[in-house]
């Protein structure tokens, strides 16, 4: 597989943040490592471009938040979760671990149940 351009944007104001070239492209709700950078990618555009009468990928344009991956993230059910994905408060989501204590841990909960 050749490398794909792909533009990372800040969510919110599209403002472009980088361009690079990379080989397998992460899909929303990833961490994406970029040296001591971290994103989260929250959307993922396809940007085409006509060609000789076709159309082609041009880039993926990537909407991403800076964001360290939480050490307490875990792969899930094919996806990433924060915190405790048994406990029955869990948002089993990349963006948010819980309503009652959304900064974790999951450990130092009062109301931590499994299901």
């Amino acid at each position: 597989m050749s490398p794909i351009k792909v533009e990372l944007r800040q969510s919110g104001s599209n403002q472009l943040l980088e361009s690079l070239d990379l080989e397998e492209v992460p899909h929303p709700g990833r961490w994406l490592q970029l040296g001591e950078r971290s994103f989260l990618v929250l959307q993922r555009q396809h940007r085409y471009r006509l060609r000789q009468g076709r159309y082609e990928l041009a880039a993926i344009a990537l909407q991403v938040k800076a964001q360290r991956q939480p050490d307490d993230a875990l792969w899930w059910n094919g996806g990433w979760v924060i915190g405790d994905p048994h406990c029955r408060f869990n948002a089993r989501s990349p963006l948010l671990r819980c309503a009652v204590l959304p900064d974790g841990p999951c450990e130092r909960c009062a109301h931590h149940t499994p299901r």
